[in-house]
């Protein structure tokens, strides 16, 4: 490896950093309070997850914390962001001083190892008592999200300077109950728009109760997995407009402009009445943000669909376009060509300066943050024990480039955090995907920096 295979000259201050969720490394299922989530449920469900894995165990960073920011110090992270688990903090709505003690030592180390913490509230692990009772769909979800913000913003905010509210609320509401890959697996397109609005709801209450408990110097972001659309042809505008208006807009015309698009309004009226959105709504979810924070994996690309022939219908996340993706009955998902990850999802660097372009045009004043990009490999150990990811490193090298990019073209871009810092549960593929840097035996929990762990380190260093 040579110093010319580094990215160099980002600025003084550009935040090099790394991403996990709790439910995807903790384990510690039933541990110190904890109770189930709808991940819990829906990976304990048969059918639901490959090979019926689950995140009862995990990484098992919940015992192993330590070491593991020993290991992020060694790596030399700026930064590093975590969710907290509601059900290990909030457990029947009451807070839970053990749960949130795990999270109060995590943060005490980071910061004396010099690491920034970066707190996620909400990284898809909803309490079952609250699916129970409705979950997203219903408004009451977003009314306890905000107590529960509230919550650990009191037991954290002294040390935590920075707070994401949701990460990726599209997957939350149109994978969760719109297509039903993700938890807590409901197949209802009104039920998902409605689940949109009150996870938005949720994101404007939560800062709300987030500002009156955390130090006055805190930053608030959320982060959205927002999709890079392209049309096969100039025909296809309109079948454009429409997915963008469902994985885009539907979050940053609330949280940004101050209400929901009025075309996606009228693409789902056969769907919604829109009735859940009351008034004062918009402006509660058009809290004031310090940071967007951007996931960005592969582009999408789409194709008006004229009846002449089988319509595809998913798009490269494996999303059915009739449930995950309402209002875009006459749209297609184009397969689009290699390479690809182990995901099966095309590799192009170029979508994410694009996507972090056009956000900077329609939205200047908001500072932005690629808070996910990474890449899943079948990652294997050579006979000598070193694991020669170089696809990975290629992968990270480009989208790192594709960010310099972004920069030059005047992209006010604070940060890049890497997906992720180790092999986690991969939801519904549970352990078959590795996005890590660092690999976990899961039969030992020995942790082995891959050769993309000692990349990264060197990028950090050269352009701290």
């Amino acid at each position: 490896m040579t110093e010319q295979d580094l990215p160099t000259g980002f600025p003084a201050g550009f935040v090099w950093g790394a991403a996990t969720a709790a439910y995807q490394i903790e384990g510690g299922a039933k541990e110190d309070g904890r109770v189930p989530s709808i991940w819990d449920t829906y990976s304990h469900t048969p059918g639901r997850v490959l090979a019926g894995d689950t995140g009862d165990v995990a990484a098992d960073h919940y015992h192993r914390w330590a070491d593991d920011v020993a290991m992020m110090a060694d790596l030399g992270l700026r930064a590093y962001r975590f969710s907290i688990a509601w059900p290990r903090v909030m457990p029947g709505g009451r807070f839970n001083p053990k749960g949130a003690d795990f999270y109060s030592r995590l943060v005490d180390a980071l910061l004396d190892a010099g690491i920034t913490p970066v707190a996620t509230l909400y990284h898809w692990d909803l309490p079952q008592e609250l699916e129970d009772a409705g979950g997203w769909p219903v408004r009451d979800t977003a009314l306890r999200f905000a107590e529960y913000a509230e919550a650990a913003g009191r037991a954290l905010g002294d040390r935590v300077g920075v707070w994401t509210t949701l990460n990726e609320p599209w997957c939350s509401a149109f994978l969760g109950y719109g297509s039903g890959v993700h938890a807590p697996g409901r197949t209802d397109a009104a039920d998902a728009i409605a689940a949109a609005h009150h996870l938005n709801l949720a994101h404007g209450l939560g800062v709300e109760a987030l500002r009156g408990v955390v130090l006055p110097r805190a930053r608030f972001s959320v982060t959205l997995n927002l999709h890079h659309v392209r049309g096969e042809s100039p025909d296809d505008a309109d079948a454009v407009r429409r997915v963008d208006g469902i994985a885009n807009r539907i979050f940053l015309g609330p949280m940004l402009t101050g209400g929901y698009p009025a075309d996606l309004v009228a693409d789902t009226a056969q769907i919604t009445d829109w009735a859940f959105v009351r008034p004062g709504d918009e402006r509660t979810v058009a809290a004031p943000l310090d940071v967007l924070g951007v996931n960005y994996y592969s582009p999408t690309l789409v194709r008006r669909w004229d009846g002449s022939a089988p319509r595809q219908t998913a798009d490269g996340h494996g999303a059915s376009a009739h449930t995950a993706f309402p209002g875009c009955e006459d749209v297609e998902f184009v397969r689009q060509p290699g390479p690809y990850t182990a995901m099966g999802w095309p590799i192009d660097a170029t979508g994410l300066t694009e996507l972090l372009v056009r956000l900077h045009r329609d939205h200047p004043s908001v500072p932005l943050m690629v808070t996910e990009n990474g890449a899943a490999f079948d990652d294997r150990a050579d006979p000598d024990g070193r694991i020669r990811d170089t696809r990975r490193i290629g992968y990270l090298r480009d989208h790192i480039g594709a960010v310099r990019a972004a920069l030059d073209a005047g992209v006010d871009l604070r940060g890049y955090f890497v997906w992720s810092l180790m092999d986690n549960f991969e939801w519904a593929y549970g352990y078959s995907r590795r996005f890590g840097i660092v690999h976990i035996d899961y039969e030992t929990q020995r942790r082995t920096w891959k050769d993309s762990a000692h990349w990264y380190r060197k990028v950090i260093a050269a352009n701290a």
